[in-house]
């Protein structure tokens, strides 16, 4: 295994990447749309790989499925539910010995039955990785997360007075830190309902470079872009008072 670079003070820690444009990829290269997902997944398995071995960061989310996507014709939607499948079966001793944990967030009411026993055993064999945290968002969509976080505190005996850090408990993304740096490739310049909560100070990165041709070079880009940011939070730095 490479051993990854130091991390500097000026790395994220977090990134959440919105993987966009699998569709028209294809398109361009005549080629069905599931020839885009299939390339897409290609995609995934040489970042995460460039990630563990060339790079030290520990927090990784990847937008896989919107809850918005259930509007896709059946059989496309068919497709990426045993693409999502085999890609665990595939990878999961891969992740295992690489020491890389899987969390899973959005609703598994709606997933097939197989997939989801699919990802409670990718999360239970996984459980101890310690190197990264890879978290799929699969069936997600932040304002139906952030709606059911302000139930669940509303249920609770200490709802009164609470501020932003006890609503932030109840997100799925609980105990992870914020992403610092979000990707989206494709072209698109939106958020699309996703971690509207924890991407409030997030540093915005976006890319014209559709999904499947997204590889190593391009994350690098993205981090090295990333790096000569200032991130303020709001505030104003001393020096330009």
């Amino acid at each position: 295994m490479t051993k990854p670079r130091e991390r500097s003070e000026g790395d994220p820690l977090h990134v959440a990447i919105i993987m966009d444009g699998n569709g028209r990829w294809a398109k361009r290269q005549g080629l069905p749309r599931t020839a885009g997902h299939e390339a897409g997944a290609r995609s995934v398995e040489r970042l995460l790989r460039h990630i563990r071995h060339e790079t030290d960061l520990q927090y990784l989310t990847l937008f896989a499925f919107s809850s918005e996507n259930w509007g896709r014709p059946p059989a496309e939607v068919r497709f990426l539910m045993n693409l999502l499948q085999r890609f665990i079966d595939d990878k999961l001793e891969e992740l295992r010995s690489e020491g890389v944990r899987l969390r899973v967030l959005g609703s598994r009411e709606e997933l097939p039955r197989e997939v989801c026993e699919c990802v409670e055993r990718a999360i239970r064999e996984t459980a101890r990785g310690d190197a990264l945290t890879l978290c799929v968002a699969l069936n997600y969509g932040a304002r139906r997360e952030i709606l059911e976080a302000a139930r669940a505190m509303g249920a609770g005996k200490a709802s009164e007075g609470a501020d932003e850090a006890a609503l932030a408990q109840h997100l799925e993304t609980h105990g992870l830190p914020d992403p610092d740096l979000v990707i989206r490739t494709g072209g698109e310049r939106r958020l699309s309902n996703f971690l509207l909560w924890q991407i409030a100070y997030a540093e915005l990165y976006f890319t014209d470079i559709p999904w499947p041709a997204f590889g190593p070079k391009e994350y690098d880009a993205a981090v090295e872009d990333y790096r000569r940011r200032t991130r303020r939070f709001g505030r104003i730095p001393e020096a330009s008072v």
